[in-house]
């Protein structure tokens, strides 16, 4: 697998915009650090490099998991915690009520 040199990144993966609530959006994800620079393929023009582990990505249910897993394997590891995610209350009734500024023409 990988070498002691190579850099991983544990984190939680943000939502995707076709996700409009909170559901599905727990585990961590352990990605490696791009191990070389990319360059452009002389024939097709593409970018690429010879570094396959940059297209690994292992999904663990806790963060403890994938630290563990790190560990274990002897990769240099850096863990980003994810954002607090605040939601703001809503009422219903504020669509209503008395001096809403409105942007219609009447």
């Amino acid at each position: 697998m990988a070498g002691p040199s190579q850099k991983a990144r544990i984190y939680v993966p943000p939502r995707s915009a076709m996700q409009s609530g909170r559901g599905n959006t727990h585990g961590w994800v352990l990605e490696f650090a791009p191990g070389e620079k990319q360059r452009p393929d002389r024939l097709m023009g593409w970018a690429g490099s010879g570094d396959t582990l940059g297209q690994v990505r292992l999904h663990f249910p806790t963060r403890e998991e994938a630290v563990a897993y790190a560990e274990a394997k002897g990769l240099a590891y850096e863990v980003e915690e994810p954002k607090p995610v605040r939601i703001k209350p809503k009422v219903y009734a504020d669509n209503f009520r008395f001096g809403r500024t409105e942007n219609w023409t009447h």
